[in-house]
């Protein structure tokens, strides 16, 4: 079943066609790729970036909308990503980069491409536990930037992962939040003997 990607916000993309028009902008990044490509440089697949937001126990995890990830091509080949936030101007371009989830984010797409149901992909990132996720949200109509989980989403750890959570194995939501969850929570106070 096709993914349907949702669209960038226009400020977003024109804040990555302007960074990898700009070569202060390429020269200066950490991106050995980006800088030797040979082919022109384009931004595809946006997908929507948001954050897991720690929550009160008992209620619906929700997430943050935080940006727009692009990934970057020459030619047919991912060669890196470019992140934009939003400010309170609107988009801006963050950032460029590469590393293991370029490659991650492009496996779990294609993987997703072959689900029999349609998806709204999207990245979530849980920062304390340095793990990225595809989210594919089971909504197609949903506006890129709604924080709720459907009922029928789908997690794809991106790798490198956790350690106990498989890379690109698709989870449900209602099964792998609750793990998550417990993974933040925060143990209870060793008592030391004074």
């Amino acid at each position: 079943m096709p993914l349907h990607v949702p669209p960038a916000p226009a400020p977003a993309l024109r804040s990555v066609l302007t960074a990898l028009g700009s070569p202060t902008a390429v020269r200066e990044a950490r991106t050995p790729s980006l800088k030797a490509a040979q082919f022109p440089l384009g931004p595809e697949l946006p997908l929507p970036v948001h954050v897991l937001e720690r929550t009160a126990p008992g209620s619906a995890p929700r997430t943050r909308l935080t940006g727009w990830r692009f990934l970057i091509k020459a030619g047919e080949r991912a060669v890196a990503a470019a992140e934009t936030m939003l400010t309170p101007d609107g988009w801006a371009f963050s950032h460029f980069f590469e590393g293991p989830y370029l490659a991650s984010t492009e496996r779990a797409l294609r993987q997703a491409e072959s689900l029999p149901t349609p998806h709204q992909p999207r990245l979530l990132s849980v920062p304390e536990l340095y793990m990225l996720t595809l989210w594919l949200h089971g909504d197609i109509t949903a506006d890129a930037s709604s924080q709720l989980f459907a009922p029928g989403d789908l997690l794809v750890p991106l790798a490198p992962a956790p350690p106990g959570i498989a890379a690109h194995r698709p989870h449900r939501v209602t099964d792998l939040l609750p793990q998550l969850t417990l993974r933040l929570t925060p143990g209870p106070l060793l008592r030391t003997s004074a």
